[in-house]
């Protein structure tokens, strides 16, 4: 069951029936509504029915209603206790919030993604992850604009580890790079909504090569998750002015450095050793 019931709705909204939207999107403008509501009141409210409302739930990840009531109203009171230690009230950055507002907002928001995402991570799907990256012959890492970013990050701490990884942001050298891998490689995909077009192909190519898949990304069903062996999802809201796709960077940044800390504890020896030949090597430019 999903621990956080808004992002259950967000990651998987494209995947509802129209009639489950039209649920999703009530709960999401008045979502302490639903919490005070029984089933027959939110029917009501959304215009739908019973049975859509209960179909609407497991849809998500959940039992039934009163398991997505129950997890909602503990989401809320998360929420609010967050908020009141972020000095910030509800909403999301505006044109006329000030700068220690707009801070505020922006510090709340990217701590709250990587709040959740920590808290929802499939802990023995992540130690298969580790398992496959430590032992590869060659890592690839596929990325696209700000997830292209994550994955230049994933590459240098790799590198400095003395794994074999390389970021791969351009789509044709994504794709004849993925060609080339065998069973004892491992590519790394990675795509907040799961449907870059580009990610999902080099991630569908290295996986008929043989390798080994791994998706990180915020919709657990979506087309790169279908086609990974393994998936690490994040946990992010969307958002209206941006913040929401700052959050997704900074979740996927700490998915990665969940998977990069677990390799390096696995070997520890041998990565701190490398650690310290790379920074002695650098150490030389620069100025005192």
């Amino acid at each position: 069951m999903p621990t956080s019931a808004m992002t259950a709705i967000h990651q998987r909204h494209s995947a509802l029936t129209p009639t489950e939207q039209r649920i999703a999107s009530h709960v999401l403008d008045d979502p302490q509504s639903a919490v005070e509501n029984s089933i027959t009141q939110l029917a009501a409210a959304s215009g739908t029915s019973v049975a859509s409302i209960a179909r609407f739930t497991q849809s998500i990840g959940f039992s039934g209603y009163p398991d997505f009531r129950r997890a909602l109203a503990a989401e809320l009171d998360r929420s609010e206790s967050d908020r009141e230690r972020f000095q910030v009230s509800a909403g999301d950055v505006s044109r006329e919030d000030d700068a220690i507002t707009t801070i505020r907002k922006i510090a709340f928001a990217e701590a709250s993604a990587i709040e959740r995402t920590a808290r929802q991570i499939d802990i023995a799907e992540l130690e298969r992850a580790v398992n496959a990256v430590r032992t590869a012959r060659r890592i690839d890492i596929y990325g696209a604009a700000s997830s292209g970013l994550a994955a230049q990050d994933l590459e240098q701490k790799l590198h400095r580890a003395g794994l074999v990884a390389q970021a791969r942001t351009d789509l044709h050298l994504a794709l004849t790079g993925a060609a080339l891998l065998d069973t004892r490689d491992v590519a790394i995909a990675i795509s907040h909504s799961g449907r870059t077009l580009e990610i999902v192909q080099s991630a569908e190519v290295a996986g008929a090569a043989g390798a080994t898949t791994i998706a990180i990304t915020n919709n657990p069903r979506s087309p790169l998750a279908r086609v990974c062996d393994l998936v690490l999802v994040t946990a992010v809201s969307e958002s209206s002015f941006r913040s929401g796709a700052m959050s997704s960077r900074m979740a996927q940044l700490a998915v990665l450095d969940f998977l990069y800390t677990r390799i390096a504890q696995a070997d520890y020896d041998t990565i701190a050793e490398n650690l310290q030949r790379t920074y002695n090597a650098v150490t030389a430019h620069r100025i005192d």
